[in-house]
């Protein structure tokens, strides 16, 4: 297995500048960290402080649209659902129920609660703060997971990257609505790399754009995908990628894209 490099050792600046040479991306690539004493929250260069109520998503799109670094504690968040996702609420009997989701987002309570159970969130009672904000400030120093917005041509670009050396199958899930349990809930419980699909939620008070997907992972496993994608580059295998035409003779473009010069 290839060795990674540790964190602490990744300059975020160029880690950045090297995926929107890779793949041309549109929005800020952020990072997320977690904190256990609020103290060290504040003691962040430049940190704003909500003076609304907010969902996850909009302070996650505050750092990813606006390039802002965001801080928020469990007062800061709307509602138990945004709270538990991120460690910052309790995932106890009454949240499993989800009763506020029946007849709404599910037909009966049994679905409500089948989804809360199959949400990846991180355990509760250890942090009590939230950071979101541009990887390439590097004020999270580092980070413990970043947020790649990117389009379905781009993400597989990425994910071809993450394959180059180390090789795995990855293998993700939809929960549907709470899709940031699916990126950024799972990413953080389980520090791997998590693909997920944005819900309503997210694209309605995240400001999400539809052709967007996202990818949450660990600082070393984007340094490894850039430098997957740095040889896919080399190969030929790059982004955009060129259409070759649906009538035309492929041998030729075969021959190219998957056979060794």
């Amino acid at each position: 297995m290839q060795q990674q490099t540790p964190p602490e050792q990744l300059d975020p600046a160029t880690m950045v500048a090297d995926l929107n040479n890779l793949l041309r991306l549109k929005t800020t690539v952020i990072g997320l960290k977690l904190f256990e004493r609020v103290e060290d929250m504040m003691a962040i260069p430049k940190i704003r402080r909500p003076t609304a109520v907010h969902t996850t998503d909009q302070i996650v799109s505050m750092a990813s649209r606006l390039g802002w670094t965001v801080g928020v504690t469990a007062d800061d968040l709307v509602g138990a659902q945004c709270r538990a996702v991120i460690g910052l609420g309790p995932q106890d009997e009454k949240w499993l129920a989800g009763e506020s989701y029946v007849g709404v987002w599910h037909g009966t309570a049994e679905d409500a609660r089948k989804r809360q159970e199959a949400l990846d969130v991180v355990p509760y009672g250890q942090y009590k703060a939230f950071v979101a904000s541009p990887l390439s400030s590097g004020r999270l120093n580092p980070p413990d997971i970043c947020l790649v917005y990117a389009t379905p041509g781009q993400m597989i670009i990425l994910i071809n990257g993450l394959q180059y050396t180390g090789y795995r199958k990855f293998e993700w899930g939809v929960v549907g609505e709470t899709a940031c349990a699916d990126s950024w809930g799972r990413a953080l419980k389980t520090r791997e790399p998590s693909l997920s699909l944005p819900c309503f939620a997210e694209r309605r008070y995240g400001g999400v754009p539809d052709e967007e997907m996202l990818m949450a992972l660990p600082p070393a496993d984007l340094a490894k995908a850039i430098a997957g994608m740095k040889q896919l580059a080399k190969n030929g295998l790059r982004y955009p990628i060129a259409p070759y035409g649906i009538q035309a003779d492929v041998r030729a473009g075969m021959g190219v894209s998957y056979a060794k010069k």
